[in-house]
């Protein structure tokens, strides 16, 4: 879409506000509006300017002018506004420079869809996420110098099958017991429907969706493989519907990957594959039916993702979910059709289109720009050095012993592994200037200072009743 032409489409769909959207670095929307005629063509250009430094991660405060310049491409019509508003995302870009920004996680996936075509190796990179997340009821937290704590409820949970509810009907999926029951016990297909039906306003093929494992409305939406930037973009309008779809109906969703103790949590089982030329590059006569240069990206993956997972699954909580012997893949390895493993390749269709990895161990509390663009340049890492992914596994990992796993590695126990594994392994990321150095001090620095002290600061509740008497 070129500015006129959104000038246009405003003007069609009676919009009289621009909403501009921009992704911060930690990956949550930014947003302001602006009356349609404050606006001209020349916005397209000189962009829109913002405070720098009020935004996570970002600039200085003696360095906080910066500018959002709306991607008139990805314009469409927002569904959560009273008045007819047209959204827009935007780019960063520095006033001074007139360079893209550094840290603007849209210019890092910008950047390695560019790297993929001059590498030669591919010129497209599909990527299909599975997002799960929660439906509830109330959701209440505090924590100060004398109190913490947090209380959950949806009428869905499990805790609530003997709850005076003027009746209570009993329909309330078990612990672990949620996976595609029909309603009544299914209390909210049509609340997800409702959120499908928007996502299909603004553009977004979705493929299917569903109760998940976990009890407390545990629910899933998938959306068709796109490529990496486009698909990135709709991850976060996924998580903005889904919100806001939920608050309409004055219930609350949190794509945290771990709320619920000793029920499933709630990952981001990522699909990915390259293209060249319009052919898949995936499929072939190796191991379950995939190509050496799938088995190379595979090994890459594999190499890299204790790294990686500082971006995909970047969240103490995070670490909650990933966690031996339930149900979350910690073993860094391959295997068809096993879900235990970090790395499936979906044996669904005989389709060389078809042929795909799924990576599932990242969440959907992650930045998905950069995550997608990490396990791209992981993979192409793979690819370049002919890394080899070792053997499948292809039993039930939960019946092996301790000797039997002693020797396939494991992804990081906390996040604090993950950051450590990233600061020593980066290069493969920062290979033609994918990922800045810059950046990539920035989201270190935050993690240790701003969420991992924070945390080793508080005491938790739990260790009242271990150590309160002691």
């Amino acid at each position: 879409m070129k500015p006129k032409e959104f000038f246009e489409y405003m003007k069609k769909n009676g919009a009289e506000m621009m909403d501009l959207k921009f992704v911060d670095m930690l990956g949550t929307w930014q947003h302001c509006s602006f009356p349609i005629d404050t606006l001209d063509e020349s916005v397209f250009e000189e962009g829109l300017g913002f405070d720098g430094s009020s935004i996570r991660g970002w600039q200085s405060i003696h360095m906080s002018d910066m500018l959002a310049v709306p991607d008139p491409d990805t314009a469409c019509m927002d569904p959560f506004f009273a008045k007819p508003t047209v959204s827009v995302i935007a780019d960063i870009v520095d006033p001074v420079t007139r360079e893209k920004y550094s840290r603007d996680p849209r210019n890092v996936a910008k950047k390695a869809e560019t790297y993929l075509k001059k590498s030669g190796v591919a010129d497209m990179a599909y990527f299909g996420p599975e997002l799960e997340f929660f439906i509830f009821d109330e959701v209440r937290f505090e924590q100060n110098q004398h109190k913490g704590y947090y209380e959950i409820d949806s009428v869905e949970g499990a805790w609530n099958s003997a709850r005076f509810e003027e009746p209570n009907l009993g329909y309330k999926p078990s612990f672990k017991g949620g996976y595609f029951p029909v309603s009544p016990t299914d209390t909210y297909h049509d609340l997800r429907g409702e959120m499908v039906c928007e996502m299909r306003k603004v553009g977004i093929e979705v493929e299917a969706h569903h109760h998940e494992v976990a009890t407390a409305g545990q629910s899933e939406i998938d959306m068709k493989f796109k490529p990496l930037l486009r698909m990135a973009d709709q991850v976060m309008w996924h998580k903005y519907i889904c919100k806001n779809v939920a608050k309409r109906h004055g219930k609350t969703v949190t794509f945290m990957p771990k709320p619920i103790f000793q029920d499933n949590g709630s990952g981001m089982h990522t699909h990915f594959s390259l293209w060249k030329n319009g052919k898949p590059l995936f499929a072939g006569s190796g191991y379950a039916g995939l190509s050496d240069l799938a088995l190379h990206a595979i090994g890459g993956i594999l190499k890299h993702a204790p790294a990686i997972l500082a971006f995909a699954a970047p969240t103490t909580n995070s670490y909650r979910r990933l966690v031996p012997g339930f149900e979350a893949p910690v073993n860094l390895c391959m295997s068809a059709r096993n879900r235990s493993a970090a790395i499936r390749i979906p044996m669904y269709s005989k389709n060389p289109k078809a042929k795909r990895l799924e990576f599932r161990c990242p969440d959907p509390s992650c930045n998905p720009y950069l995550t997608f663009a990490a396990i791209l340049m992981a993979a192409l890492d793979g690819i370049e050095n002919k890394l080899d992914p070792g053997k499948p596994l292809d039993r039930d990992i939960y019946e092996m012993d301790t000797e039997e796993l002693k020797d396939v590695p494991k992804t990081p126990g906390s996040l604090e592994e993950a950051i450590d594994a990233l600061e020593k392994d980066r290069d493969f990321l920062a290979k033609g200037g994918v990922f800045s150095q810059d950046l990539l001090d920035a989201w270190i620095s935050w993690k240790r200072e701003k969420e991992l002290d924070e945390i080793r600061q508080r005491p938790h509740p739990y260790e009242f009743h271990l150590y309160y008497d002691n």
